[in-house]
């Protein structure tokens, strides 16, 4: 029986945080209720599918790129290399590894195919995206603790109109991408 790795990534569209990218390789004999896309579930049904996901998985690894590399080589790049990582951090070699999106990340011959909507389309996938959701989201309630002027807890980095008032109110952190507008807007 094959291996198959689903990988996907999380924050590629938020102002501030990191990207994570999870590679998982799911238990063929274990099946795990409610895998679909992490932006369908609420926040309980998240925490719960990946309390599964932790348990029942054959493997989960996950990785970032930091917004210094997000805003040296652009978040598209950076995504690739947060899901290279991830799947680079795995103990077993995967025979495939389906990826949400157009673009794969280059790792030497490994089988490797791009699915876009994959998160609807293959559980390894959607367990993925849940896990690499799931721990950016905690990455982001780390960083409210450290910057509690932006209310990261709150809206997770993204351009709300709150975060982008708070922005302006009380400048750019380090843990904002300098090259995303309207971020970039503020620093001239």
């Amino acid at each position: 029986m094959s291996v198959i790795c689903g990988v996907d990534e999380a924050g590629r569209g938020p102002l501030a945080g990191p990207v994570f990218a999870a590679a998982v390789i799911l238990d063929p004999n274990k099946s795990i209720q409610g895998l679909k896309d992490s932006k369908k579930l609420s926040p309980s049904q998240l925490a719960s599918v990946y309390v599964d996901i932790m348990q029942y998985a054959t493997e989960v690894s996950y990785a970032t790129a930091s917004v210094s590399e997000i805003d040296d080589i652009n978040i598209l790049q950076a995504s690739l290399l947060a899901m290279k990582r991830a799947i680079l951090k795995l103990s077993n070699t995967p025979d495939h590894v389906l990826i949400d999106g157009q673009y794969c990340p280059k790792i030497g011959h490994m089988s490797m195919r791009a699915v876009i909507k994959g998160d609807s389309k293959h559980q390894e996938i959607s367990a993925a995206s849940i896990i690499a959701k799931v721990e950016r989201d905690k990455h982001m309630m780390e960083l409210d603790r450290q910057f509690p002027l932006y209310n990261f807890k709150q809206h997770k980095g993204y351009p709300t109109k709150e975060h982008i008032r708070l922005i302006r109110e009380h400048g750019v952190s380090d843990v904002h991408r300098k090259t995303f507008k309207p971020v970039s807007d503020l620093l001239i």
